[in-house]
């Protein structure tokens, strides 16, 4: 509660909120235009930005790579921790994509906060960025993990507003009900 709220819908959704604060302190950065947002159909969340990418490098201090310090250890991140470590303990699948400057794309699993592979090398890309999807953990989220399109597109709205020259986008794969 002390990171997120509380365990019900208003908690459940500010997980989106951390991921996306952390795109759009890139954008404050000067380094990231597009941040895209999809609730997938299995409604897990996947925050997708074209910033400079959470570093993957050896962390000596540590004695891991930076991306697990950022999303293992709270506040260790610097500028690129803003509450992700949070959202990854309290998920059970989260899946971190860099797009990388060196042309690699790196990828790591976790669950429940612990990574369930090491950072791997998984293709090479042209562009750069971020991509965290995340599956919220049903044994701490009893009372609902599904997401609510509205409440994500007014907060997303504000953030457009708030924040000139970002392009913020809200997807939802989930087939519809109505």
């Amino acid at each position: 509660a002390m990171y997120i709220g509380d365990i019900g819908e208003k908690g459940l959704h500010h997980l989106v909120y951390e991921v996306v604060d952390n795109s759009i302190d890139e954008a404050l950065a000067g380094y990231c235009t597009d941040i895209d947002v999809t609730i997938n159909e299995d409604n897990s969340i996947t925050v997708k930005d074209n910033g400079r990418g959470i570093p993957t490098d050896y962390h000596e201090k540590e004695g891991k790579s930076a991306l697990e310090v950022v999303l293992t250890v709270l506040h260790a991140g610097g500028k690129f921790d803003k509450g992700v470590s949070c959202v990854n303990a309290l998920s059970t699948l989260l899946i971190a994509e860099i797009h990388s400057r060196d042309g690699k794309i790196y990828r790591q699993t976790y669950s429940k906060g612990a990574p369930t592979s090491q950072v791997e090398v998984v293709g090479e890309c042209t562009d750069r960025g971020t991509i965290i999807t995340f599956k919220p953990d049903g044994s701490i989220f009893t009372h609902t993990t599904e997401y609510k399109y509205d409440i994500l597109a007014n907060r997303l709205r504000e953030l457009a507003f708030l924040n000139k020259g970002i392009s913020l986008n809200l997807y939802d794969k989930r087939p519809d009900e109505e």
